[in-house]
């Protein structure tokens, strides 16, 4: 724990539950968001190369899930900045003993969590309100040519989304569902 972040391993390992510390008085609050310091073991000494912010206006939408594949593999540190999320990550790592686990975490505005989501993890959320805004710091730009995916519905994962699954996007609703000669990737 520093003096900004109380930061929590998860059961996956280096999928890592990110709890903001936010400095109140009278006025209302200040939080980190990102300190490069604090971060840099969890980010393998990866700086942050991009970042992005996404709307999702329906409640019960499903983004995701979303990886890149090698060489452009990235660590993502993923925030919600309105409304309350369902956050995913799929472990997608060849040698992995937990390859194809899945952990979920609730994000939300209010209770100021991040999941810092390691290379080797597929990523995707539900949103559990309307117009949620999520924060992404990335530390690889986004690869089109490396873009990969899994099916959110897929039964192998069984992803124990908590809502019915709203609106996909076309890309999303149409990644196969994995056979049995899928590999995951090597870090």
């Amino acid at each position: 724990m520093s003096g900004r972040f109380d930061i929590v391993a998860t059961a996956l390992a280096g999928l890592q539950l990110i709890r903001r510390l936010p400095i109140r008085d009278e006025r209302g609050w200040l939080e980190r968001m990102y300190c490069a310091d604090e971060f840099a073991a969890l980010m393998s000494g990866q700086a942050i190369a991009q970042i992005n912010r996404t709307l999702t206006t329906q409640q019960g939408t499903v983004r995701g899930m979303h990886f890149q594949m090698p060489p452009h593999m990235e660590a993502k540190l993923v925030s919600c900045l309105k409304g309350a999320v369902f956050d995913v990550a799929v472990d997608v790592r060849r040698d992995s003993p937990t390859f194809l686990h899945w952990h979920g975490e609730l994000l939300s505005a209010e209770n100021h969590h991040s999941l810092l989501i390691p290379p080797g993890f597929a990523h995707g959320f539900q949103t559990l309100e309307a117009d949620c805004e999520l924060l992404y710091l990335h530390s690889e730009r986004f690869a089109p040519q490396a873009e990969a995916g899994l099916n959110a519905r897929d039964p192998r994962l069984a992803i124990h989304w908590p809502q019915p699954i709203g609106a996909r996007s076309a890309r999303d609703a149409t990644h196969p569902l994995l056979g049995s000669d899928f590999q995951g990737v090597a870090l």
